[in-house]
């Protein structure tokens, strides 16, 4: 993790009266929930307080754009930050849900200007058995961590460029 010495981290000056969002996808709640705690402490470590942060579940990937449209219409949210672990279920093309969920979000990021942090992530392979699942688990430690920076370099680089153009 970096140190961030590059950004002033009054991060909470720039969030004002907003909040940051958690969406997180219930589909392999056991793997997801490890970048929700991830992200919570690094934001902690940030300056951010748990309870400047909502957590909104959702039953899967696919249900985490809406969600995320309706916060960031809201106008409560400086940020919203999307969790899902998108795997191969044998049915249908897990890289297709993936992909459509991450344009989704990206899409919403343009029309509302609500930054949508991404942790929507989809593995080449996975597979129920015990190493990939202690994989996974780290691995999301480390992406919710990420996030985490990402969410408050992003708030911190948005208030930046505001008052820039402000003035």
């Amino acid at each position: 993790m970096s140190q961030l010495n590059d950004l002033p981290l009054q991060i909470l000056p720039a969030l004002g009266d907003r909040r940051i969002a958690l969406v997180e996808a219930q589909w392999h709640a056991d793997i997801v929930h490890q970048a929700r705690d991830a992200f919570l402490a690094e934001m902690e470590r940030l300056g951010v307080p748990a309870s400047q942060i909502d957590i909104f579940d959702v039953p899967g990937a696919f249900e985490i754009p809406l969600h995320a449209k309706r916060l960031a219409r809201s106008g409560r949210y400086a940020a919203v930050v999307c969790c899902a672990l998108v795997v191969d279920g044998g049915i249908y093309r897990h890289e297709f849900v993936a992909s459509t969920v991450v344009e989704s979000l990206m899409q919403v990021q343009l029309e509302t200007e609500v930054p949508m942090i991404s942790a929507v992530l989809t593995p080449h392979h996975f597979h129920e058995h015990i190493e990939h699942r202690k994989y996974f688990h780290r691995h999301f430690a480390v992406k919710g961590a990420e996030a985490a920076e990402a969410c408050v370099k992003t708030i911190a680089g948005l208030s930046r460029l505001d008052a820039l153009l402000a003035g």
